[in-house]
């Protein structure tokens, strides 16, 4: 994120600290359908909007409570990461693990690979085809372009697990496209 748009978003949020509707519709029009992509590639169709529901009051009832209003975007994609992950459980429809996969450090440095337009259907498939995990860590890199230190944050791990998990999901992903890692 440019400066420019860093100051405006820390605009945006002191503006809603301090009880200013605009301000709020501002930052969920900004932020909503970005926010309704993530989630559609964590829940099943028909949770989504409620779950998007649940995060935006959250936002609206705890905004005043956010100390860094730089970290809005992280602190966001934390609240609905939470939501979604309650909603799965609640629906008891995955078993999900937190493995702690192990990449060598030569293979968490490779590059990563280049995904041109005419791909994006194919990679939306793909991705659905994925598990809830290395979807998330896809997304959040490659949709909301968060740093490694930022996606650790929202997943709350350490950043050798987001490396790894940002590893084995572009290799699922490029496997469900038919391409071999």
């Amino acid at each position: 994120m440019d400066p420019i748009e860093q100051a405006l978003y820390r605009t945006l949020v002191v503006r809603c600290q301090l009880g200013d509707r605009q301000a709020l519709e501002d930052l969920f029009l900004r932020h909503n359908p970005r926010l309704g992509y993530y989630l559609r590639r964590m829940l099943r169709r028909d949770d989504v909007e409620d779950v998007q529901q649940e995060v935006w009051l959250n936002v609206i009832r705890r905004i005043g409570r956010l100390r860094s209003p730089e970290a809005f975007t992280i602190w966001l994609y934390q609240i609905a990461r939470s939501k979604a992950l309650n909603r799965l459980a609640d629906h008891c429809r995955m078993a999900l693990s937190l493995d702690q996969e192990h990449v060598p450090e030569e293979v968490a440095d490779e590059q990563e690979p280049e995904f041109s337009a005419s791909d994006a259907a194919r990679i939306h498939q793909g991705l659905a085809q994925l598990n809830p995990y290395h979807r998330e860590v896809l997304v959040l890199r490659f949709m909301e372009k968060l740093s490694y230190e930022q996606i650790a944050e929202v997943v709350r791990c350490n950043m050798g697990t987001v490396r790894s998990r940002l590893h084995y999901a572009k290799r699922a992903l490029l496997q469900q496209l038919g391409e071999t890692p």
